[in-house]
């Protein structure tokens, strides 16, 4: 069952884009069901209905357009996928509006406070600013929750047309214990609709409403509705608390009257950023523009300034060069998804209700697609919910987050890193490692050994000091002018071996010197026989955030051979981790886990 109520399986002209939108909700159903960071192929036929050999080329069109990760027969979902999700919030607009006002109430009342808009009958949250307690209260950028179990969905059902409520009592009727819903507990009995439809009444008539609990027990939220110029909901603010700090009367009384206080500016900020449709020319939006690059291939991506012009395809020059595996028409569709986050281009653009979008023309362009193509894509999208068509114009819909954006937003930066060390072990036979800055000394806080007879050991959370190792001079040369002068001047080295550079003056020219070239080799100054190469991990700023490096013994060969040999592969690492780090970033704090550069 699909997380959202959407209309019958499209009969229609992109069957591949239909299908590989099937593997990925699938493939997210059970990342958010099940826990499971893989899936075998028999998994992805077994829930979607398709063939093997439809999913086994779907799967690998999604792989190749890095979506989706392949070890063997596991099949994951790649961070690279939340670029979808992006195009969706860079359209809307919404975190960049309102995430500040987020941040200062989250700040003020001591809560977490997130921001949520309708999704057929459901309530997606796109932004989130959590207080980070032992007992967490938070949900991800992307879950899905049933209307009638949360404060923003009474505000939202006010505005429902009759229409609409038939479609919430039929998801009812066909799903009575919320089993599509995966970021709430499921019911243990069915509930009756009388009690939602009251208080959506109370929500209409006070101007706020309130979760007592509805979604587990020990939780309460307070929601107040923020609207656009012509007075319709466009989100709603949500500050959730637990019944430890406050019940229900409580948690009103505390927040009504700090979220009164920013709604008109909140609303303004709305009206501010009201956008145009974009239109042919308009070049696309953070996080959703670019030309991805497909085992060699370029795969238009949304790119209006790539040079690609209308109609030269380049998942069409994809297939030429990947063979009848390759399947175009997907490409081209997530091509034109990606795209629709070019919706912000005509001035930062804000929701559904908002206006803007961007026009057939202008997407064709984007994507270098025929018109004809594009539009296909584009109906398509429509039709399966992901999009929306208003007039000339197309915006996506909050519906695309389903596509692995909540399990995705989880990951922390070592779980980022994670693959592309793995992947960089399997090239260079070497152990990878990457570590922080903490005071005079680096800690490792990622690392992925090499199996072999005589290798580095060394675990997560070790801690070396800084002047005598290739991450910790990485780290310094990141630092600046101030920092590192600061740092070096109560350095005091000793000698750990015979190679170790001791004098500070020289240390410091060690340091400038990996600033210059991008990297640094230490040879045998932490331990006899003991090589490594380091190369800086910076975040979406620029910032050096960590040092990424190789390790390996000084007896297989020179300093400059190891140079040689290890320092592109390393390089082309550190550039993939920091392209996932933005992919992640682009609209929120990464998940859970070690967090870097805050």
């Amino acid at each position: 069952m699909s997380f959202s109520p959407v209309p019958p399986p499209v009969n229609g002209p992109v069957g591949p884009l239909e299908r590989g939108l099937a593997v990925l909700r699938e493939l997210t159903r059970l990342a958010a069901h099940e826990g499971r960071t893989t899936v075998r192929p028999g998994d992805l036929v077994r829930g979607t209905g398709l063939a093997r050999s439809v999913v086994d080329r779907v799967v690998g069109t999604l792989e190749q357009l890095g979506y989706v990760t392949l070890d063997g027969r596991d099949i994951g979902l790649a961070v690279r996928l939340m670029e979808l999700g992006n195009a969706y919030l860079a359209a809307s607009g919404l975190p960049a509006a309102l995430g500040p006002f987020a941040e200062r109430l989250a700040d003020g009342l001591d809560e977490s406070v997130s921001v949520a808009v309708p999704d057929g009958g459901g309530v997606r949250f796109v932004v989130q600013v959590t207080r980070r307690r032992t007992m967490s209260l938070a949900f991800r950028i992307g879950d899905l929750l049933p209307a009638e179990r949360c404060s923003p969905g009474a505000l939202f059902a006010a505005e429902w047309s009759g229409a609409e409520w038939t479609a919430w009592r039929a998801r009812r009727a066909e799903d009575p214990l919320d089993t599509a819903f995966p970021a709430v507990p499921p019911r243990h009995r069915p509930a009756s609709g009388e009690d939602f439809e009251a208080r959506v009444k109370e929500a209409a008539r006070d101007g706020w409403a309130v979760d007592d609990q509805l979604i587990e027990p020990g939780l309460v939220a307070v929601s107040v509705p923020v609207r656009d110029a012509s007075g319709r909901i466009v989100c709603a603010v949500n500050v959730v608390s637990h019944t430890s700090r406050h019940d229900a009367d409580s948690l009103r009384a505390a927040v009504l009257g700090p979220l009164g206080a920013e709604l008109p500016a909140m609303e303004a900020a709305l009206t501010a950023r009201r956008p145009r449709p974009a239109a042919s020319g308009a070049s696309g939006a953070s996080g959703a523009s670019g030309v991805s690059v497909v085992s060699g291939v370029s795969v238009a991506s949304g790119a209006g300034d790539s040079g690609t012009a209308v109609g030269e395809d380049p998942a069409r020059m994809a297939k030429r060069e990947l063979g009848a595996g390759f399947l175009q028409s997907l490409a081209r569709g997530l091509a034109v998804l990606r795209a629709l986050g070019g919706a912000a281009s005509g001035g930062a653009a804000l929701g559904a209700a908002q206006g803007g979008g961007m026009t057939l023309s202008a997407v064709a362009e984007a994507t270098g697609l025929a018109r004809a193509t594009a539009r296909r894509s584009l109906l398509t999208l429509v039709e399966l919910g992901y999009a929306e068509a208003d007039g000339r114009a197309f915006r996506p819909l909050p519906r695309v987050l389903e596509l692995g954006y909540a399990p995705l937003a989880e990951l922390g930066f070592t779980d980022i890193a994670q693959p592309h060390m793995r992947e960089l072990v399997r090239t260079v036979h070497e152990s990878a490692s990457l570590a922080v800055l903490d005071g005079g000394d680096i800690r490792y806080i990622a690392r992925v050994p090499t199996v072999r007879i005589m290798s580095v050991n060394i675990t997560i959370g070790t801690r070396f000091p800084a002047y005598a190792t290739s991450m910790g001079r990485v780290l310094l040369a990141g630092l600046d002018a101030d920092a590192r002068a600061a740092h070096l001047a109560g350095v005091r080295p000793e000698p750990l071996t015979l190679h170790t550079v001791t004098d500070v003056a020289e240390l410091a020219r060690e340091v400038e010197r990996a600033a210059a070239e991008g990297y640094a080799l230490v040879d045998q100054e932490l331990e006899e026989g003991l090589r490594s190469l380091a190369v800086p991990v910076r975040d979406a700023r620029g910032r050096v955030v960590a040092a990424l490096n190789v390790a390996t013994h000084a007896g297989r060969g020179t300093a400059e051979s190891a140079r040689g040999e290890l320092l592109p592969a390393l390089r082309a690492t550190a550039a993939r981790i920091e392209a996932d780090l933005a992919t992640a970033s682009a609209h929120h704090a990464l998940g859970a886990g070690e967090r870097v550069g805050a």
